[in-house]
């Protein structure tokens, strides 16, 4: 056996005639060009690369259409491709019409044309797809240096409210490392309170996309078993779906972390509220159409539970506490429906 039959069999113009035909409305650029860099044919995808119609591309050379150095550079790859014999697989980086650069990746191969041996070739533009992923990455990396270097605690959750991601704040708020906060389930960080209802139908309403974001609040349990109530921004992101698949928490205030006290009633929130607004015990008795005595009695008993002594103590420890909202005035509670919950 010697060595010439040993050598990959000559392409055949059938399979130049088949390679045209099959992608002439491919969407994938193809062309034909003979050993002297001249087209032969090209198809429609190709010719748009270059603002015009196959009939314009045909009969030109590589020059024609192409600046010196991507030229030279097509060139190359052709005489390698009839000088081996074989398909060649690469990418290519090249001008493109408008000014750009461009990325490619496809196949040169030979193929027999009018007698003589030619080279075929086939690429997928990728350009667009590239810059897309390097925006995203980019925006991965400014969401990542947002998490974790703002100083906010912030927490990526799930649709059935599992932590996905967290910042080094949010686990510092919660007394865990930032890998044991993830996996989490969002409840088991929260305070059994009468809040939690309302809370959960706003999480319903958000992943459902009734709502795109809102302002709330919740109690936060960490893992000393310390509790504090804690502002939260919710926002849902990624618009594709009919539910939302992802919600971000993050954390706008957070009161002093104290041990759990028994729930204030809503006369006791109610009289915190008007101390702190400045009224009197007798204002307050006369808003609430209570008695002194009734005021005296809850005053002492919100003494006794916040542990304040006096009252402007009583409505020092209603703020760090987070029983009233810490920018609201006059002020109110710190549960009551937030005014900035966006449809």
């Amino acid at each position: 056996m010697d060595d010439a039959s040993l050598k990959a069999p000559p392409p055949s113009e059938s399979r130049a005639h088949s390679f045209a035909d099959l992608v002439d409305l491919a969407p994938a650029a193809a062309f034909i060009r003979d050993g002297e860099g001249r087209y032969l044919w090209a198809n429609h995808a190709y010719a748009h690369l270059y603002d015009t119609v196959p009939e314009e591309v045909v009969g030109k050379y590589i020059e024609d259409l192409d600046a010196p150095a991507d030229a030279d550079q097509f060139r190359a790859l052709d005489q390698e491709v009839i000088s081996r014999g074989t398909p060649v697989r690469h990418t290519l980086c090249y001008r493109r019409h408008d000014g750009g650069a461009g990325r490619a990746v496809g196949h040169r191969f030979p193929v027999r044309e009018n007698g003589q041996t030619c080279v075929a070739g086939i690429y997928v533009d990728v350009t667009d797809q590239l810059r897309a992923t390097v925006r995203r990455q980019e925006a991965e990396e400014n969401l990542q240096a947002l998490r974790d270097h703002s100083g906010l605690p912030c927490a990526l959750l799930s649709a059935n409210g599992r932590v996905v991601e967290a910042s080094a704040a949010a686990a510092t708020l919660f007394r865990l490392s930032v890998h044991d906060l993830v996996g989490r389930r969002a409840h088991t960080l929260l305070a059994p309170e009468p809040g939690l209802g309302l809370l959960h139908r706003r999480w319903n309403g958000l992943i459902a996309r009734r709502t795109r974001r809102l302002e709330t609040s919740a109690v936060f349990v960490d893992a000393q078993g310390l509790q504090r109530r804690a502002q939260l921004h919710l926002t849902t992101i990624g618009h594709s779906t009919a539910r939302a698949r992802h919600v971000w928490a993050v954390v706008t205030h957070q009161s002093l972390a104290h041990e759990a006290h028994p729930s204030l009633t809503a006369a006791q929130i109610r009289i915190l509220s008007l101390l702190a607004e400045g009224s009197s015990n007798g204002d307050i008795a006369t808003s609430l159409h209570l008695s002194r005595q009734t005021v005296d009695y809850h005053l002492s008993r919100l003494r006794h539970l916040l542990g304040a002594a006096t009252r402007p103590a009583l409505v020092a420890r209603a703020y760090v506490l987070g029983i009233l909202a810490p920018r609201a005035w006059p002020p109110r509670s710190a549960t009551a429906a937030h005014p900035s919950s966006t449809v």
